[in-house]
């Protein structure tokens, strides 16, 4: 590619990036108007019983998992058993 087109691809690049700054340098206070006007904030953080709850909510769900995974492990093994004995006898 000649230097003059790579010249030219960099400095558009860097007018690109110019652009987008000044066009967000220039909206940034329209935006935090509508927001006002409109009421749309950003979502507070969490509180922490709000933390607290979804830590909970999330150690109950892996027990049930991890009873399910017993429970289905032990029904195989007493299903293995029974066949087990019935060959015996």
């Amino acid at each position: 590619m000649s230097k003059h087109f790579e010249d030219a691809r960099y400095y558009l690049g860097r007018a690109a990036e110019h652009a987008k700054a000044g066009v967000k340098e220039e909206i940034e206070p329209v935006e935090a108007r509508v927001k006002e006007l409109v009421g749309t904030e950003e979502e507070p953080e969490p509180s922490r019983l709000d933390r607290l709850q979804d830590d909970l909510k999330k150690l109950e769900e892996r027990a049930e998992g991890e009873v399910r995974e017993a429970v289905a492990s032990a029904r195989a093994r007493v299903k293995e058993y029974r066949g087990h004995d019935a060959a015996e006898e």
